[in-house]
């Protein structure tokens, strides 16, 4: 069954209306017809069972036939503070990272982010979209953001308030995430802060700074990762660690 989201102010008591890129997809790409089921997703946390009642090339109509009682987020807040990456590489960091159920990304300007990125980067809408495709994909209830660029030392500050920030870093032994697991007070972990750099890596100073604020600097084992890895790899062991990767049997 598709999925689509639509605003909450294209809402009523009974019909939900989608408009814009979507509607092509929906009548010539997926052929979506009249009279078929559809999930659609308010924007706002809340999920509907529908039935399309009219399609055209301006907009689709949608009947709401009842709520639904879903939710496939995960009990986790993840932020992922990423390096900028040269190329397109932020494209699939954000894909995958949407997939394994990060609640937002925040593109982060560290001292080996490349000197032609620091001043220029403009993809936020492109990766915000290619954030809701990837939320429909993999059937998300909340549609994760991609945040405006933010310099290491705003990252530091905002860092503040998480219950729990996990740095994986190249030059790190021995001490990874299941040594993490064992020795801290995970119970009442929700909010998370994962910090990646980019290519090069981070400088010791910066790591220095992370440990100093309480940071978990850890390996994610013998081999190296690019940076478009570590993120999403990062994610998927704390999800099945503390978050619902795995199954709950």
């Amino acid at each position: 069954m598709h999925k689509f989201f639509t605003p909450i102010e294209l809402f009523t008591d009974t019909h939900a209306t989608i408009i814009g890129e979507d509607v092509r997809h929906i009548y010539k790409v997926l052929r979506v017809t009249q009279g078929e089921k559809v999930v659609i997703n308010n924007l706002n946390g809340e999920e509907f069972l529908g039935e399309v009642e009219n399609v055209n090339k301006q907009e689709v109509l949608i009947k709401i036939l009842k709520k639904l009682d879903i939710n496939n987020e995960s009990k986790l807040n993840i932020t992922l503070f990423q390096g900028i990456p040269k190329a397109s590489k932020m494209d699939l960091i954000v894909q995958k990272c949407v997939e394994l159920g990060v609640s937002q990304v925040i593109p982060t300007i560290t001292n080996r982010v490349d000197i032609k990125i620091k001043g220029d980067f403009k993809k936020l809408d492109r990766l915000n979209k290619i954030a809701l495709e990837a939320s429909k994909q993999s059937k998300r209830t909340i549609i994760p953001t991609v945040e405006n660029v933010m310099e290491f030392e705003d990252a530091i500050k905002s860092m503040e308030n998480l219950d729990l920030v996990v740095v994986p870093y190249e030059n790190a032994t021995g001490f990874g995430i299941k040594s993490m697991v064992k020795t801290l007070d995970l119970s009442n972990v929700k909010n998370i802060g994962i910090m990646v750099g980019p290519e090069g890596g981070f400088e010791e100073e910066e790591i220095e700074i992370l440990k100093s604020k309480g940071a978990n600097i850890v390996t994610l084992g013998p081999r190296i990762l690019r940076t478009e890895t570590a993120g999403f790899t990062c994610i998927a062991i704390l999800q099945y660690e503390l978050g619902d990767v795995g199954g709950n049997i």
